[in-house]
């Protein structure tokens, strides 16, 4: 019994000892682990910005009052024009002609409730007829009002039994790189259409020939063929670009869309409704944008803004102080980086404006107003640059119409003299027209089909008229 009672005890002694040591060394080891476990993640990682479901329903942009108020204003351009193409045998058979009506299609944007439509020149150029189709398929026939080549901008006008829907123009200068924009066009008839995009960049330059510089609004919003003439508008529904443009390999879109600035369309539509023609303001300086390359020519440590290589007689340019070595770096509050930004800006005025130029000169930045002026000068590749002629310039060879050659084309300089015409020669006449003002050429000039010839009526240094034709 007392082995028995023995064992017992040692027994639970041992197990007390066992249990002992356990809580000692074993738990308190536990206890160190536990100690060192991972805190649960919360369910949201805050970074540099707060996002929230309410926050993104502001951020993201909601396009379907733009494109509600926008597709009832935009209609469906379609341009008939008689074409020729060449004879077949069947035309021979059947004595047909071998002209046929041509049909070209493409945008445009109503602009105010009695009908007035903004769309491109090139929609619209060399048409006979002109039918307009608005998005609830009503058909009209269309007048055209006036056209821009230079900006690729033309105006019509439709007569409706209603007020029509239209547009507001937006301030194009107030739109930004990045901004969210709607392109609507009604490009086959199909009733409008919108995509999508944003601004990529402004005052873009397509134009390769140096003729006529540009300023487009360059967006990734997807504009194919039939979409020239439809409007850019931005989230609030106004109206900051005419589609006009797209660089494409292919013919189609690739990425890149361009869109004459409402700013510059406004101006031009409201100069053909007044004046007929569009009122250029001119400021009188020649020179170039600077970059890296021309800032080491022409030694300067500026490589952005205008270079004043030249200041014309008689221009406000001059009249206000600018000099030759000025830095061009703003005109009113547009900063000036290239040609296309002063171009730009100066497509929206007229003369007699005044503007504030901002000129860096030797280091300090001066500012100028300048008031101004119509052109002096048209240019004629093949002849030259035209000015206004005195009245003793006319009286020399017994005229009392013409424009002045005031510089031969360095091309041609050498035929011309040959054949007895230098600077003081008289232009008197473009196709048959008289002309007395620089408009007036500029007219004659743009509005002239492609393929039709050019007449012009020269008096020669010894007097003898004679008349050259060019294609």
């Amino acid at each position: 019994m007392k082995k028995i009672l023995s064992l017992v005890l040692v027994s639970a002694l041992g197990g007390a000892l066992t249990l002992g040591g356990y809580k000692y060394f074993i738990e308190n080891d536990s206890d160190a682990v536990v100690n060192h476990h991972l805190t649960e993640l919360p369910s949201t990682i805050p970074t540099n910005y707060s996002t929230t479901k309410t926050n993104l329903a502001l951020t993201n942009p909601d396009f379907v009052a733009a494109a509600e108020n926008t597709i009832h204003t935009v209609v469906h351009v379609q341009n008939t024009a008689v074409g020729s193409r060449q004879m077949t045998i069947e035309d021979l058979f059947f004595g047909r002609r071998s002209q046929r009506p041509q049909i070209g299609t493409g945008s445009g944007v109503i602009i105010s409730a009695d009908g007035y439509i903004i769309t491109n020149n090139h929609v619209i150029d060399g048409a006979q007829s002109l039918t307009i189709t608005t998005n609830d398929n009503k058909t009209y026939s269309a007048e055209l009002i006036g056209t821009d080549p230079k900006t690729d901008i033309a105006l019509l006008k439709i007569d409706a039994d209603e007020n029509l829907p239209y547009s507001t123009f937006g301030d194009s200068d107030t739109a930004k790189i990045g901004e969210w924009v709607l392109a609507v066009g009604n490009p086959f008839n199909l009733t409008s259409t919108v995509t999508a995009g944003i601004i990529s960049a402004k005052s873009r330059n397509l134009d390769q020939t140096g003729q006529h510089t540009q300023s487009f609004i360059q967006t990734d919003a997807a504009v194919n063929p039939g979409n020239s003439g439809g409007a850019l508008v931005n989230t609030r529904g106004e109206l900051i670009g005419i589609n006009t443009a797209i660089t494409s390999q292919t013919g189609s879109y690739i990425g890149y869309s361009f869109a004459v600035p409402s700013n510059i369309a406004r101006k031009v539509i409201a100069d053909i409704m007044e004046f007929g023609n569009v009122q250029n303001g001119i400021l009188g300086v020649v020179g170039g944008a600077l970059n890296g390359k021309a800032a080491e020519d022409l030694g300067v440590t500026e490589t952005e803004g205008f270079y004043v290589s030249e200041v014309q007689k008689e221009s406000g340019a001059e009249k206000a102080g600018i000099k030759s070595g000025d830095i061009i770096k703003r005109i009113g509050n547009t900063q000036i980086t290239k040609f296309a930004d002063l171009r730009g800006f100066l497509s929206t005025k007229r003369p007699n404006d005044v503007v504030n130029v901002t000129v860096l000169r030797n280091g300090d930045e001066k500012v100028f107003p300048v008031t101004l002026y119509k052109n002096m000068t048209v240019n004629i590749p093949v002849i030259g640059t035209l000015k206004k002629a005195t009245k003793d310039e006319l009286k020399k060879y017994d005229l009392d119409y013409g424009l002045v050659i005031s510089d031969l084309s360095d091309r041609y300089k050498d035929e011309w003299q040959a054949d007895g015409i230098d600077k003081g020669s008289i232009v008197t006449a473009i196709n048959g027209v008289k002309v007395n003002t620089i408009e007036q050429v500029e007219q004659l000039i743009e509005n002239r089909s492609e393929y039709e010839p050019i007449r012009i009526e020269i008096v020669k240094q010894n007097g003898e008229k004679v008349t050259y034709r060019f294609r």
